[in-house]
């Protein structure tokens, strides 16, 4: 290496670049392929659309990693080493939206939303990384934490299984329903006596389902769970931080030979087949979506700030504000192309950013290679297929981990909190903590609000951001820093 070669800029030998890739591909995999299948689930697509989100988002990653670590002019790309990846933080506002509209509809639903609010941020992107003054670590700690909690649910219904449809708890017992058709056809028989049956009559689930929390299903989760812990246990360096994948993988095994995994789609699925724009139709523009997007992409931005000034200080390269402008509206960039192809909101992997400080590799063309990797991968249309076979009790085991550390970073953060000195900051965290428990504990509790708000009250995340944003300036002003937003940065990847 050249004496005059930052460390970020040089460019290591080819075997060693593969390798390190491969290393960083590893580390993000588990959580870069659960939002597609999270979403893609969600939107009750069928198992191959589900698979071709998957490749496409493996490929948009690869692709939105390259711009940011390599550059693409002086407008895109940090450049520094950073492996980016689907936001879990826009999860939540996105079931929501599928849930409200299941199927390819929704899907251009999302996909409109995403490309709006990744438009809007490539706008904003200067704007933000000034507007760190609102979110002190008492306030992203505290929307880290919710981010967790409101995951953890869809990590348990994948083990228990749905609250609603073929896995819910309780079934209509069939003699009931048998009953009221019969009443039905003597009510609608001529001459007829018997009053019609009430419109949107509906009979109560009474009957114990045996699809839902079978104990195989409870066995198999924690054979998973047990399996991460033993790894992080007892692995060292590299093979524990990739204990998540590890044990999806023992999981996967153990399916496979109770005859619970089927690998048929795998078979007829492609080698080789290119990631297509618009796969589900042309995007729908829905303003109140675009806004509630919006909403996400800047409580993602001002995360990734922090990870880029956390990540300067371990490179040893001073983030400048054009430097910081670039990375945030690549931020924009890589979620208006995650819209045009088929996925979601992109920012920068914290785990990746801890295996820079691991392993003291600084160099981004690491992270370039790690990119070429992902875009291969996507273009294997078997890989997607295989991961979606995957049974969504093996995911759910790995998604208490996955989810559960997502709201331990919170916590993380939340402990260099000033609690002692400055007790408003505990109104702030408990409030917003409330705040955004309100979707999952009452579900229903906007019936009775104007629809045309519904997409953005539905999201606990969104009510806990805004709800800790306004709590911190009402108690302490508007005194977040850099200072404030490395730190935290830095105990999330602790």
């Amino acid at each position: 290496m050249s004496s005059t070669t930052h460390p970020v800029d040089e460019v290591l030998p080819a075997p060693r670049l593969a390798a390190l890739g491969i290393q960083h591909v590893l580390v993000m995999y588990a959580g870069a392929i659960a939002v597609p299948l999270i979403i893609g689930r969600a939107l009750k697509l069928e198992p191959e659309q589900v698979a071709f989100l998957i490749s496409a988002d493996l490929f948009v990653c690869g692709l939105v990693t390259i711009i940011q670590s390599f550059g693409a002019t002086q407008w895109f790309g940090i450049k520094l080493p950073v492996m980016m990846g689907v936001t879990f933080a826009a999860v939540g506002p996105m079931v929501a939206m599928a849930n409200a509209n299941p199927g390819v509809d929704g899907a251009r639903l999302i996909f409109g939303a995403i490309i709006g609010a990744g438009i809007v941020g490539l706008i904003i992107a200067p704007l933000v990384s000034r507007m760190l003054r609102f979110f002190p670590p008492v306030v992203t700690g505290t929307i880290i934490v919710v981010i967790g909690a409101s995951l953890m649910r869809i990590g348990i219904n994948w083990i228990f299984g749905n609250p609603v449809g073929p896995t819910a708890p309780k079934l209509v017992a069939p003699e009931h329903a048998e009953w009221l058709k019969a009443v039905g056809e003597l009510a609608a028989a001529p001459g007829a006596t018997i009053p019609a049956i009430p419109e949107k009559l509906a009979l109560a689930a009474t009957v114990q389902n045996a699809a839902y929390a079978p104990v195989s299903n409870i066995v198999i989760s924690a054979v998973v769970l047990g399996s991460i812990l033993l790894i992080a246990r007892f692995g060292k360096g590299f093979v524990a931080n990739i204990a998540v994948l590890l044990g999806i993988l023992v999981g996967g095994v153990l399916t496979a030979s109770l005859g619970m995994m089927h690998f048929d789609k795998v078979a007829t699925a492609g080698w080789f087949a290119l990631v297509t724009p618009f796969r589900f139709g042309m995007p729908i523009f829905d303003p109140v979506l675009i806004i509630t997007m919006t909403l996400v992409m800047i409580v993602v931005m001002i995360e990734s700030t922090g990870m880029f000034l956390a990540l300067g200080d371990m490179t040893g390269r001073k983030v400048t504000q054009p430097m910081l402008s670039a990375g945030l509206r690549t931020d924009g960039l890589g979620t208006l192309i995650g819209g045009i192809f088929n996925t979601f909101p992109y920012t920068s992997f914290s785990q990746n950013v801890g295996l820079v400080g691991v392993t003291g590799v600084r160099s981004r063309f690491v992270c370039v290679a790690g990119g070429v990797i992902l875009i291969i991968l996507g273009l294997v249309p078997k890989m997607g297929a295989l991961v979606e076979a995957l049974p969504t009790v093996v995911l759910g085991g790995a998604g208490l981990v996955m989810f559960g550390m997502v709201a331990a970073t919170g916590i993380r953060i939340l402990s260099n909190v000033d609690f002692k000195t400055n007790r408003n900051n505990l109104f702030i965290v408990a409030v917003s903590v409330g705040f955004g428990m309100i979707p999952l504990v009452a579900p229903d509790f906007k019936m009775w609000l104007p629809h045309g708000i519904h997409p953005l009250i539905e999201s606990g995340i969104l009510l806990a951001s805004v709800s800790a944003v306004l709590l911190n300036v009402f108690f302490n002003g508007t005194q977040g820093d850099e200072a404030g937003a490395r730190e935290a940065a830095m105990a999330a990847e602790a």
